[in-house]
């Protein structure tokens, strides 16, 4: 297994000063917000990206990928009924996958849940046809890139587009493109798995391996992260069956940490998130 944090945990520091310190943890790569580089991505060239991927590189670190693809430029939405904005979107997008091509990243993580917000006007089915379009175009300059996205269930709390795993996994079936599979968030699946144990009479996410296991043929990423938005090991979620879960399907790619709470300070959580995450995955024999 590998393991990865995401820049933006170290919140305004100069890029090479990050890197130094994720790679003093032992932490394998680094994963990208886009707009902690620039205001506006869209403004970046793909000189600077290859900037940016040797900068990384040079540390001792992959370049993972990028993550929270639509926060910058403001505007941008994946399931409007505004053929405009879904086509800048898709431009947008497009860009991306082809920056993180020239960082020598592979993974586009694709959550952004208020840029795919089902608007009230419009159906379900008709957001879903939009997704599912625009994506599959979106893939085909990723594919060409050598960049896959990994696309993200969320919760209902973030938003009311792909809200669980296998509804994820469904729409997937439907995007039918090799460079468009599944990322699983820890924080995510914990709320799927909480409101289905809810609806069970049973207490707590209790089986995030299961969502692991019915998973095994689309994952292409794993973010590791706890419900109090805090990384792994700072809350209540076990990773012990995570870790075994993973292991059973054969996934042995990237386990990156992604905080919201960046509480106390990111040294402290970059460590000990990685220390613990050693810990969960390689246990002492018995």
């Amino acid at each position: 297994m590998k393991f990865a944090i995401c820049n933006e945990t170290y919140g305004q520091r100069p890029l090479a000063q990050i890197c130094e310190h994720v790679a003093q943890c032992g932490y394998d790569g680094l994963e990208i917000a886009p707009f902690t580089l620039r205001d506006d991505p869209s403004l970046l060239t793909a000189p600077e990206a290859a900037a940016i991927g040797r900068t990384i590189r040079t540390a001792g670190l992959e370049v993972v990928g990028l993550h929270w693809l639509l926060v910058k430029p403001e505007g941008l939405h994946l399931t409007t009924p505004d053929d405009a904005v879904r086509r800048r979107t898709v431009e947008f997008a497009s860009h991306l996958a082809r920056l993180c091509g020239e960082m020598e990243g592979r993974i586009m993580v694709w959550g952004s849940p208020r840029q795919r917000q089902v608007a009230a006007e419009q159906t379900y089915a008709d957001a879903w046809k939009h997704a599912r379009d625009g994506l599959r175009q979106v893939a085909e300059v990723a594919r060409s890139a050598g960049v896959t996205i990994a696309l993200e269930p969320l919760s209902t709390a973030e938003t009311n587009f792909l809200t669980s795993a296998a509804e994820t996994i469904r729409f997937l079936d439907e995007v039918d493109h090799p460079a468009c599979r599944l990322i699983l968030d820890v924080k995510a699946m914990s709320a799927e798995q909480s409101m289905s144990n809810d609806q069970q009479g049973v207490a707590g996410p209790a089986n995030l391996p299961n969502i692991i296991r019915a998973s095994r043929n689309h994952l292409a990423h794993f973010h590791a992260n706890d419900p109090n938005r805090r990384g792994p090991g700072f809350g209540a979620v076990d990773f012990g069956p995570i870790a075994a879960a993973l292991a059973e399907i054969g996934y042995n790619d990237y386990v990156s940490v992604e905080v919201f709470d960046y509480s106390p300070d990111p040294e402290t959580i970059a460590a000990q998130s990685l220390a613990y995450l050693r810990r969960q995955f390689s246990p002492p024999p018995a």
